[in-house]
C-alpha cells in the first residue's frame, strides 16, 4: 500500500546569482564558463555534494542539510517542494520552547491560563501564524 509522506527536516536554502561571492562561499567549481562584472555567466558552475559534481544554473537554489552538505534544487522544484518558516517575535518562541520542554501539546498551548498578555494578544491576532511555528518550526526576527 502506499503511504504519502511529508518532508521533517528544515534546511537552509540561497538562491543562485552567479556571483564571486556565492561561488566561493560554496566552493563551486567553475567548469569553462566566464566570468562578467562579477558574475559566472554560461551556466557552468558546478556543486560538489556527497553524490559528486552537480551543475547548477542561475536561480537554481543551493540547499543546506543539517550536516553542512550542500545540493542544488531546480527553483521550480524547489517553489513546489519548500516553504519559508514563519518569522515569529522572540517572546513568542520562548513560549513555544517553554510549552514543548514542559511536554504539552498544542491544544495546552492555546488554552494556557497563564501566559502573558503579549503571547495572548500574538496568537490572537497570528492563529496561523503561530500553529505553523508550533508544527514547522520558525525563525525569529533577530534571525532575519
Amino acid at each position: 500500500m502506499i503511504k504519502v509522506y511529508r518532508k521533517t527536516a528544515t534546511i537552509k536554502a540561497e538562491q543562485f546569482d552567479c556571483s564571486d561571492e556565492m561561488v566561493n562561499r560554496y566552493g563551486l567549481i567553475d567548469r569553462g564558463g566566464h566570468i562578467v562584472d562579477g558574475l559566472h555567466v554560461d551556466n557552468m558552475c558546478f556543486v560538489p555534494t556527497l553524490e559528486g559534481k552537480m551543475k547548477i544554473n542561475l536561480h537554481d537554489w543551493i540547499a543546506t542539510g543539517a550536516n553542512g552538505e550542500h545540493w542544488p534544487i531546480e527553483d521550480d522544484v524547489f517553489k513546489k517542494t519548500y516553504a519559508e518558516l514563519p518569522v515569529i517575535p522572540n517572546y513568542v518562541a520562548e513560549y513555544i520552547d517553554y510549552m514543548k520542554s514542559s511536554y504539552r501539546d498544542i491544544w495546552d498551548a492555546i488554552h494556557y491560563p497563564f501566559r502573558s498578555n503579549k503571547v495572548d494578544k500574538y496568537m490572537e491576532d497570528n492563529s496561523g501564524t503561530f500553529a505553523r511555528a508550533w508544527l514547522d518550526g520558525y525563525q525569529t526576527e533577530e534571525d532575519k
